[in-house]
């Protein structure tokens, strides 16, 4: 690999990185329950926090999910600035994962994979987000002081709303 292409993958890593965020929960129910729950995209709303100003925006919002489909959606994810965020399922196995990618909204890149699967006495569920801010140096900058602590606290709120659901392991 020539010089110029290494700096300017280093550079490139430096200004542009993409962050990854792991969450695992436990379920005390059925995957066919916990399914349900999770491939029905009104449900985003109940385990979304009410600060996030999220509300669908898609008319005629399906019941399940499938692969294409788009969602849009207007949130508040600073200072209470109103924005559209529009994601994409872009692949679905049912009782097993679905995986939503964002198309317009607040990240340069945003790659969320969801998981499901059968432990002994529930449902394991794994979330995988890759996302990268935007405004490349400027972003890796929001993410330390401002971005990963939001997803982190969104992430919690989420599992509180799910364990008040299905109740706790």
């Amino acid at each position: 690999m020539a010089w110029s292409s290494i700096k300017s993958t280093f550079i490139y890593k430096l200004i542009m990185p993409v962050y990854t965020l792991n969450q695992t929960l436990t379920i005390p129910s059925t995957i066919d329950k916990v399914w349900d729950f999770i491939s029905a995209p009104g449900n985003l709303k109940k385990i979304t926090p009410e600060y996030m100003g999220f509300d669908i925006t898609t008319k005629n919002l399906p019941e399940k999910m499938y692969p294409g489909m788009i969602i849009s959606y207007k949130v508040s994810p600073f200072l209470g600035i109103k924005m559209t965020w529009v994601t994409e399922i872009t692949q679905v196995r049912e009782l097993k994962y679905f995986v939503d990618e964002q198309r317009v909204g607040p990240y340069r890149m945003w790659h969320h994979q969801h998981f499901i699967e059968p432990v002994e006495g529930g449902v394991l569920m794994t979330d995988i987000v890759d996302y990268q801010p935007p405004l490349g140096f400027l972003g890796a900058i929001a993410n330390q002081l401002i971005i990963k602590s939001q997803l982190n606290e969104i992430f919690s709120f989420r599992t509180k709303q799910l364990e008040a659901y299905f109740g706790r392991y």
